[in-house]
């Protein structure tokens, strides 16, 4: 069993505050945390989300701005250090699209990846002199089961999750050495509107369970205070990855047979 690594003090950045799963952790967290940097796209979510947290006990601030643009990186660097410094990096922000890859455009393929791999890539790269500083520090990038699993109508998601993954495990070796632990956080399905309406009523009919994003950002409480790497939320979804990296002609022939579903909500 992980070893429990208690703290309630932590000086935390957040991104995709204002998403499902940001505003549970937000939620969570605040509690725990000296000083909370919530960053999202939507200032009226932003500032609902950060006066809801008032009483929480810290100090909360809030950045509206894309990560994929390098004046909003420029920006949470300078608000980092103005709060005194950061423990905790939750790379959250992200999206997500269900669609056949041969009728993707290049423009959506390219902010996808941006979005979700690039930019929390840059993020950390910039902040992690400043999460140096600190005596223990993490970045704890979210990523999906689909960062194990690839999954039909999902390719360019897929493949930005397993990017993810890939680029968490090689900066955790990387950075061994060093004050800083980096740890990948694995949601499965889960109740938010980044999933389309055809993805809820397919997952439905393919019988995948979904959980809240508060069950999931209890999770996420849990793994942020253990010493374990890495976490995938789901025993089944769990198995499912260990068949599909030792035996994956298992999964195949499970998707494949899953395949008419899956491409006749594709069609919608």
């Amino acid at each position: 069993m992980a070893k429990t690594i208690a703290r309630n003090n932590y000086q935390a950045t957040l991104t995709g505050a204002t998403g499902g799963i940001g505003q549970a952790i937000a939620q969570s967290l605040a509690p725990q945390c000296r000083s909370l940097i919530l960053l999202g796209r939507d200032l009226p979510k932003l500032q609902a989300l950060q006066a809801s947290l008032s009483h929480s006990g810290a100090e909360i601030k809030i950045l509206a701005g894309d990560l994929t643009q390098e004046q909003t990186l420029s920006e949470l660097k300078a608000l980092v250090q103005s709060m005194g410094g950061i423990d905790l990096l939750i790379n959250n922000a992200g999206t997500s699209q269900f669609k056949s890859f041969t009728e993707q455009t290049s423009s959506e393929l390219e902010g996808l990846l941006k979005t979700n791999l690039v930019a929390p890539m840059l993020l950390t790269q910039a902040l992690v002199p400043e999460l140096m500083k600190a005596k223990e520090a993490q970045i704890i990038n979210i990523g999906s089961i689909f960062g194990y699993i690839g999954f039909p109508g999902f390719a360019s998601y897929c493949a930005s999750k397993f990017g993810l993954r890939g680029f968490s495990q090689s900066l955790r070796r990387e950075l061994a050495d060093t004050s800083i632990r980096v740890k990948y956080f694995a949601p499965r399905a889960t109740k938010t509107s980044i999933n389309s309406d055809a993805v809820m009523q397919m997952n439905v009919e393919l019988k995948t369970e979904s959980d809240t994003p508060a069950w999931v950002a209890n999770e996420f409480m849990k793994f942020l205070e253990s010493s374990a790497w890495e976490k995938k939320l789901g025993g089944k979804e769990s198995f499912f990855v260990f068949m599909n990296q030792l035996f994956p002609s298992v999964p195949d022939k499970a998707i494949l047979g899953q395949l008419p579903i899956i491409k006749k909500y594709l069609k919608r």
